[in-house]
């Protein structure tokens, strides 16, 4: 939705041909103005349907933004909305939140558990249905696994996985107990991966011992070897088999995630993971 009419009222959007021929012959002019309207039926469900949230917000911006924040769950509600010295903001000052808890626990409470938080379906065809409960145990179930590993708030945790349900998991489990993931594009080389490694002083790598892409098996774990040990602060590195392609493994530094995530005793605790 566009809030910054492009033409008078009662005028026409050009035309699909006429744009295509501007574009053509280097004028842009009819398809910088144009407006493309959404489908009524996508307009009325959505969130923000009525144009008036603008004027609100220009009118009153604190208030606006502190009446949406009210729609989330706080541990501890702000004392002030915004503390503003430019170029410095800071909003919702002295609040406490935990997103994981807003982006799980707070619909699995609701009632909400059984409803599909994922599809997933990997290249290989594996397919996966993920509800909230069950993403809900596995973040808590990692979350205390990396605490038990010795991970904690501000503690940096690099992540370099392939498109997996494991990816958005990891990434939770880090927000959940306050440490900060540094997500590496799983394209990318094993130096690039190395190098914000050691820049981040990443305590702990979540990985792959290999990925499938165009229909190959491409190693992940064994090319990360060959540079990790350049990487001074990390401490344990988590493997996620996924390719079964016989990834070599560190003694008293590397673990399958498969065996962090059947410990019994962060089954019985797993709901009480969060900072």
């Amino acid at each position: 939705m566009d809030d910054r009419p492009s033409r008078e009222a009662g005028s026409k959007a050009p035309s699909d041909e006429s744009i295509s021929s501007d574009i053509e012959s280097g004028n842009s002019k009819s398809f910088e103005e144009a407006m493309f309207r959404p489908q009524p039926s996508f307009t009325a469900q959505a969130n923000a349907g009525d144009e008036s949230i603008y004027s609100r917000a220009d009118e009153d911006f604190e208030g606006f933004w502190e009446s949406w924040a009210h729609k989330l769950d706080w541990d501890r509600e702000w004392d002030r909305t915004l503390d503003w010295q430019p170029p410095w903001a800071k909003w919702f000052v002295g609040g406490r939140i935990n997103a994981t808890f807003n982006c799980l626990d707070r619909h699995v409470e609701a009632g909400r558990g059984s409803k599909v938080a994922y599809w997933w379906e990997g290249e290989d065809g594996t397919r996966r249905t993920i509800t909230y409960s069950d993403l809900l145990e596995d973040v808590c179930r990692f979350a205390n696994a990396l605490k038990k590993l010795g991970v904690s708030k501000g503690d940096v945790v690099g992540i370099f996985l392939p498109m997996v349900p494991e990816l958005p998991v990891a990434m939770l489990a880090c927000a959940r107990i306050g440490a900060v993931h540094n997500v590496v594009f799983g394209g990318f080389s094993t130096r690039a991966v190395a190098e914000r490694l050691q820049e981040s002083e990443a305590k702990l790598l979540i990985t792959v011992d290999g990925s499938f892409r165009r229909g190959k098996v491409i190693p992940a774990k064994s090319e990360l070897d060959k540079v990790l040990h350049e990487c001074q602060a990390l401490e344990h590195v988590i493997v996620l088999l996924r390719s079964d392609c016989d990834a070599p493994m560190k003694p008293g530094r590397d673990l399958w995630w498969s065996e962090v995530m059947e410990n019994e005793e962060l089954a019985r605790q797993y709901r009480q993971a969060a900072v």
